[in-house]
């Protein structure tokens, strides 16, 4: 008994260090800047973090896996628009994701959008999708292929 509970904490505390690993930035620009210097892909992640089910779902199967951190570190730009209910934000930070929100026309919890090196929107994901990091992992590696 013993040794599950420790396999648990072990599991558990692996999973906390995996979404630590990764850098979300808020703001758009300088995740573009960031992915044209390294020939990355932009990731971006519309989400209700503390009130869409769906959202949660996403980053416990899919943004807390050790396996989709190691992926995004070398390939993607992470970048996070927020609009949760609880959580405060800056007026300048809720503007921002109002406005990435409509430019990006997001009518939906979770969204995704990824855009390429050079800004050009290459795939928006609206809703949940099912599968976890491997087929996320190939989605992204088929996207930088193009």
């Amino acid at each position: 008994m013993r040794r599950i509970g420790l396999s648990l904490v072990t599991v558990l505390v692996a999973s906390a260090a995996a979404a630590a690993e990764l850098v979300w930035l808020t703001d758009l620009d300088k995740a573009q800047a960031q992915a044209k210097a390294e020939n990355k892909l932009v990731f971006i992640n519309f989400t209700g973090s503390d009130w869409c089910g769906w959202c949660m779902r996403l980053k416990k199967e899919l943004f807390d896996t050790q396996e989709f951190a190691d992926y995004a570190k070398t390939n993607l730009v992470l970048v996070e628009v927020d609009f949760p209910r609880r959580k405060p934000q800056s007026p300048e930070l809720k503007k921002a994701n109002a406005a990435l929100r409509d430019k990006f026309k997001v009518e939906g919890f979770p969204t995704l959008v990824v855009l390429n090196a050079q800004g050009q929107k290459v795939w928006e994901q609206v809703g949940y999708m099912r599968g976890g990091p491997k087929v996320w992992i190939a989605k992204l590696d088929e996207l930088k292929r193009k």
